[in-house]
């Protein structure tokens, strides 16, 4: 009896088949897709004049994508708010001539999350992104515009540590901080009295 040829899988087959069964087993999702809880519904995404529209964006898509309900402030249960934006660009080696052969991209943001209500979910935080890229002097424009587009990368990364954020926030979750946010001030009205 002879081996049918058509039954055997590729060598190459078997790695990528179980590769496949451990992304969808431990709950892979692509990027773009955090699963962000419905109980933040409505949010509204609050971005201080300092925030890079596009960063701004880049989080309201995210959520989007998620299938969290945008909207204005005033008719949101929750808002996540960001604030103190910075980028900081510094050389990170150096050539023999003393120019800068590298430079490191460095950007922060703090964010938290408040109820419409200011009972705190998430802590006041800050949240950071970071890339390195070669320079060459006799090539300043293709550099210039490999920076932009380094810093568009950044904005998502951020973006996407923003979303992760949020995760945790179920609805036990808030019921949880809301009680305890509800006891504490309990036990500073009665300290007062």
């Amino acid at each position: 009896m002879t081996p049918d040829r058509s039954a055997k899988l590729h060598p190459k087959a078997i790695p990528v088949a179980l590769m496949a069964l451990y992304l969808t087993g431990c709950g892979f999702q692509l990027r773009g897709a955090p699963p962000v809880s419905d109980a933040l519904q409505p949010l509204a995404v609050v971005c201080a004049s300092n925030i890079p529209e596009d960063l701004c964006n880049a989080v309201k898509d995210q959520l989007e994508l998620g299938d969290i309900t945008l909207v204005s402030s005033e008719e949101a249960a929750y808002l996540l708010r960001l604030n103190d934006f910075s980028q900081q660009r510094r050389a990170s080696a150096i050539t023999l001539e003393a120019a800068a052969a590298e430079y490191d991209l460095r950007q922060t943001v703090t964010m938290d999350v408040v109820t419409s209500d200011q009972i705190p979910l998430v802590a006041e935080v800050d949240v950071r992104s970071s890339e390195t890229y070669r320079y060459d002097e006799t090539n300043v424009l293709a550099k210039q515009r490999e920076e932009r587009e380094l810093q568009e990368t950044l904005y998502q990364r951020l973006a996407q540590q923003i979303i992760f954020r949020l995760v945790p926030l179920t609805e036990s979750r808030i019921d949880v901080l809301r009680d305890a946010a509800e006891a504490e001030s309990k036990r500073a009205e009665e300290s007062t009295q």
